[in-house]
């Protein structure tokens, strides 16, 4: 099986030089089916995929291992997987699953609000509580997801 960290090596080799883009993720399954979402502020170009897939597989040998290779965009309205994204949604709308306080009867409750800070140990965001603004931070491990909030208006 194709090492996942080799080709997050690979993949960080041309993030490196391609001007804001980062890597979220990169997954290689039992059948050699390697998927890398990355994402950029304005957004992924189809273009930079496909160079990037090309530079990656130009580093992998078919000869000894075969493989699928797929390189694309994290996905609007995916929860987010590493702390750039929370960076490039600062000051947009987000939907945050915290995780029940301990007790299994209880719901997970869900927040709406905008991204006001973020960094390695958690973020905060401004929500609506009873009519009134107010802010509540979060720890990574006190929740379920974050995602970007897509809005039609």
């Amino acid at each position: 099986m194709i090492d996942k960290q080799i080709v997050a090596q690979y993949a960080q080799e041309w993030l490196e030089q391609s001007n804001g883009y980062f890597l979220v993720d990169v997954s290689v399954n039992k059948d050699n089916i390697i998927v890398v979402e990355i994402d950029h502020a304005d957004g992924v170009w189809v273009e930079d995929c496909a160079e990037l897939s090309r530079f990656i597989e130009s580093k992998l040998d078919r000869e000894q291992e075969d493989f699928e290779l797929e390189v694309g965009s994290a996905g609007l309205g995916q929860p987010f997987k590493v702390l750039q994204q929370y960076l490039i949604h600062l000051g947009q709308e987000v939907e945050v699953m915290a995780k029940p306080d301990g007790d299994k009867t209880k719901q997970a409750k869900i927040y709406r609000g905008v991204l006001l800070q973020a960094d390695e140990d958690g973020f905060t965001i401004q929500t609506t509580n009873k009519k009134e603004q107010v802010s509540v931070q979060f720890t990574y491990p006190e929740i379920k997801y974050t995602k970007y909030l897509i809005s039609f208006k």
